[in-house]
Formats: C-alpha cells, structure tokens, sequence
C-alpha cells in the first residue's frame, strides 16, 4: 500500500532557541519542539518527570463528595462493590482500587464486579446493579463506566444503592444521578489535565482517600504500575500526567514487579528491560483476551493475588485464552478478506462494513483494525448477538468513527465509543441499510487523501548523525505513546553495499551508506518488495526509526524501516 510522507516543519527560530539553550543538535531540537517542549523548562519537565508534578486530586470535580462518601461508608460499615469494565483500563482500575480498599477497610464488607461482555455487555448492567442490590452493597464505585448509564443508575439510587462514577468517557448533556462524578472531561470541571484513562482517574479518588485519612503515599504509588499499563492500552496521549504515571509504573515494573506483571511476564516471554511497547504488545493483549473469550474476572484475581503460585496459575489462563483470541481473530480476518474479495462493488466503497452471524463477537474490533491494514478505510465488522447484530469499529485519521455513528444513530439500538474506536447494536433488518448510509457519511466527509496512509516524519537525518550518543537522548523521551511517538526519521540518497537481502521470503535487511557515511543495517519486517528499489543500483530514501540490535553479545545501532521509495 503506497503511503503519504509528510515532514514535519517546526518553527526554526523556537527551535534555534532551544538549541542555543539545550546545547544538542537542531534535528533533537525540532523533534522536541514538536512535542511542545520549547524551551530550557519544558525541557527539564520532559526529560525528567517528577511525581510532585502530579495535580491534587481535589482539584477535580465532585472529589470531595466521594471522598466523603467512602469515609462515610467506612464508618457505617457499609457494603462497598467495586465495580469496573472488562477491558484493561476497566480491570485494572479494579484491581487497584479493590486491593487498596481491602488495605483499609474489612475484607468482609468488600467485593468485586466485572460485567460479563456477552451476557450483560459493557458498562453498567442491570444485572451489576441487581447483583448489588440483593446482596445488600450501599455503595458502588463505578470504574471506566458510568458516565452514560442515567436509567440504571437512577433505579439503583430508588433502591437504595449509592453510586461513584470514575470514568474518562465524554459525558452526556443528561448526568446519572450519582452521589459523585469523577471525569474531567466534564464541562464544569476544573481539573487541569483531561486525558486521564479510566484508571488514572480513580488512582485520583486512592490519592485523595490516602490524603484524607493521613495514609503513607505507597498505597497510591503500588498502583503506579497497573495504571501505566491501562495508559499504555487505553492509548491516551502520552502527556502530562499520563506521561508522569507511566515513567514511574514502568520504573516500579523493572526494579521491582508485582507478582501479578512478574507472572504476565513470564508467560509472555519477556526478557530485558520493559520498554511501554511491551505493555502494548504483550502484556495488554492477554489481559483483554480473558474478556474475549471468557470471563474478565480472572484477571482481577491475578492483579490482587499475593501467592506468586497462583498468579501464575490465572497468567497461564490468560496465555491460552490469548492463544485462543489470535486463533479466532485470524479465521474470521481470512473469511472477512475473502468476502469483501469476492465482492468489487464492495471493495470500490469508502467504508468497510462486513456481517457473518457466526463471528465470535469478541475478536470483532481487532478483526476491523486488521481490515484497515488491507483496505485502508473506516471498518465496521459485525455479528450477531442474541437477537440483535452487534459490532466494533475501527477509523482512520480524518474521521471521526464516533461522529459518523451519530449520523446513522435512527439505524441503530444503541452505540458509544471514541474518535478511533466504537461499538453499536442495530436489528439485523437494518444491517444493508446501515450499510449504505455509513459510507455515504463516509464519502461525504473524507477527502480522497485520507484514504492514503500517512507517515509523519519528524525529522530528516544523514546516517553520520545517527550515533549513540543521539540514540541515547532519542531513548530518553520515553515512555512513547499518542502526542509522543518514537521518532520518525528520514535518511535521503542511501545506497546498497551490495550485502542487502530478503529474508524468509518477507522481509528486507538493509546493510546501506550515505555518501562517505559508516554503514549502517536496517530491519524491514513484510517489507521483502521493496527490494527491488535497493537493489536496483540508485539511490533511495528510508523512513525509519532508530533502534538497537543484540547479536551474540554485540549491540549496535539500527534501522527499523517504515518505507523506502526511490531519490527523486
């Protein structure tokens, strides 16, 4: 699929002064000026997070009625259910806050709930708020769910049951009853960073309980880890706070790992200094998969286990229901590409909507992100969920998937979601006509090059400039993520040494210079037709960015290419 380059151009004269105050090379200062450090203090603050920067949780809106509210069930001897999604962001904040609670209140009085993804769905169910309301829970504090659960949460408060929302979802213009909403994207709210993932913002409500109570801060900073690991799959932008959070969950994860990330690690593999990439790719994906393919609240169990024995136990059943999801969602990716094959008028369409009542509704929204990677286009994929049809979708920069919806929300039961990613039911006599309406919203709003994968460059570099000494600082503005990528980098006029290959019929390594530059070698994984511009005897250029490679003891500097096309 052929991409769009697009050089980043930073304003020269912010970054010649930041330059003249940072004393390192222009091409390490336009890459910082992009990430809106601009001068010697944003330097200081992105280079060199701190946890006192972290803002005071009363700051955010509603804090102190649900602060008040714990405290007060505490005093009571109140039953209190910890309430959260199925996902990462959802587990993960109830691990954090079950485990904490169960530090400063009785074990007894506590207990936890994740909704099952195919009989109750996502969010607040009414078989959750039932569930507290039979067994005699006052107070639910609802986490990364909640903001738009009005009717369930005003049955409950009828009933007698209490509700805290933390959550980071956009909120309605019609609130649920609750005693407190914690969400900063809230118009009314304060709270002066507003991209914290559902996690981040109840590890908020623990800091302000342990703030209150006169608690030691190490039982809100344990919580430092699995936080950074729902920042890190929730892919929030990589600022502020969320930033500060992950430097620091990553720091604890490679000094000293809770039991639960230890186990994740060893069932995944992992070796060497965990880097957010890992997080990303390898700790997260098992995590999800238990609400896939069976039940989230394993993963609980493993995140509040203190018996190394038995974390690992629940790690190997997140392994083999990964192990499952990758089977699935790779069968019914193969079927979906096979469909939309057989049908051109389909594939000459600005969306991609496919249907198979067989699908596992799990694996879904991963099946429309492997989509995007063939028909570069917003993807919906659906299958059907008890009597109705239901579905994830996926986009791509320039539309926004949430917005879209809205437009076709007379066609459906019900939907939600972001920017990027969304869910919907809809009868299955409106599944055509969805269809068909999806892409002309599609077509309305998309101009032509969107459809044409871009690839944001932030600098261009000689191979000379690629040293370790540069690498060394580039390694420095991790934690990587949304609004902080790794850098992208462009090296022009590169050629062959003649030592260039493919390997295993996909993929492409590169041993190439610059001019009088050393050699360098470079790694292009499913790149293996690009081989034929190296090879070809003229120059080209490569976009990539720059990693390290470990060969029988030996480190050295490398490529990891993106694209390669030829020097115009």
């Amino acid at each position: 699929m052929e991409k769009r380059w697009n050089l980043l151009c930073p304003d020269e004269q912010v970054v010649a002064r930041l330059q003249q105050e940072l004393g390192i090379s222009a091409i390490l200062c336009r890459i910082l000026v992009e990430r809106g450090v601009k001068t010697y203090q944003d330097a200081h603050e992105f280079f060199r997070p701190k946890l006192e920067s972290l803002h005071e949780p009363f700051l955010m809106k509603d804090m102190d009625l649900a602060v008040d509210r714990i405290m007060s069930a505490m005093v009571q001897r109140e039953r209190i259910l910890v309430y959260g999604d199925y996902d990462v962001d959802g587990t993960t904040a109830v691990g954090c806050m079950y485990r904490f609670l169960c530090k400063i209140y009785e074990k007894d009085l506590l207990d936890f709930y994740i909704p099952h993804r195919y009989r109750e769905g996502y969010g607040v169910s009414a078989q959750g708020v039932d569930h507290a309301i039979h067994n005699g829970y006052k107070l639910v504090i609802a986490l990364d769910c909640g903001i738009k659960s009005h009717d369930l949460i005003s049955y409950a408060k009828e009933r007698g049951v209490d509700f805290i929302i933390c959550d980071h979802h956009l909120p309605d213009d019609l609130l649920p009853p609750a005693v407190a909403i914690l969400n900063p994207k809230q118009k009314d709210c304060p709270y002066p960073y507003k991209e914290l993932c559902g996690c981040g913002v109840g590890l908020k409500l623990i800091m302000a309980i342990v703030r209150r109570a006169g608690l030691p801060d190490e039982l809100w900073m344990e919580c430092l880890e699995l936080t950074a690991t729902a920042i890190a799959a929730d892919i929030v932008p990589m600022t502020g706070e969320n930033r500060v959070i992950a430097y620091y969950g990553l720091k604890r994860t490679n000094e000293n790992p809770s039991i639960a990330l230890k186990a994740l690690m060893n069932v995944s593999g992992m070796k060497g200094k965990v880097l957010i990439q890992h997080l990303v790719f390898m700790i997260a994906p098992r995590v999800n998969a238990a609400g896939r393919m069976d039940d989230a609240r394993k993963v609980v169990n493993l995140f509040i286990e203190n018996d190394f024995d038995k974390a690992a136990e629940y790690a190997k059943e997140l392994h083999s229901d990964n192990a499952d999801r990758k089977e699935a969602d790779l069968s019914i990716t193969k079927e979906a590409l096979s469909l939309l094959r057989e049908h051109e008028t389909v594939v000459r369409r600005k969306s991609t909507v496919v249907y198979q009542p067989h699908w596992h509704k799990g694996v879904v929204g991963i099946v429309a992100s492997r989509l995007i990677d063939h028909y570069y286009r917003p993807t919906i994929v659906l299958t059907k969920s008890g009597d109705v049809v239901a579905g994830s979708a996926r986009s791509i920069p320039g539309f926004n998937i949430y917005d879209g919806l809205e437009q076709c929300k007379d066609l459906l039961l019900g939907f939600g979601g972001h920017y990027f990613a969304a869910g919907m039911t809809m009868l299955p006599e409106n599944v055509e006509a969805f269809a068909a309406r999806f892409d002309e919203v599609v077509e309305g709003l998309l101009m032509e090059h969107y459809f044409t994968p871009e690839i944001r460059i932030d600098a261009e570099v000689g191979i000379a400039d690629c040293t370790r000494k540069f690498y060394d600082i580039v390694h420095q503005m991790e934690p990587f993520g949304p609004d902080n990528p790794q850098p992208v980098l462009v090296a022009r006029g590169l050629r062959d040494t003649g030592h260039s290959k493919i390997v295993k019929d996909l993929h492409l390594r590169l041993v190439v210079k610059q001019d009088n530059s050393p050699v360098i070698t470079g790694i292009g994984f499913n790149l293996a037709e690009k081989y034929r511009i190296v090879n070809s005897g003229n120059p080209f250029d490569v976009v990539f960015t720059l990693d390290e490679n470990e060969w029988q003891g030996n480190v050295s500097l490398q490529m990891k290419i993106i694209d390669i096309k030829p020097t115009n």
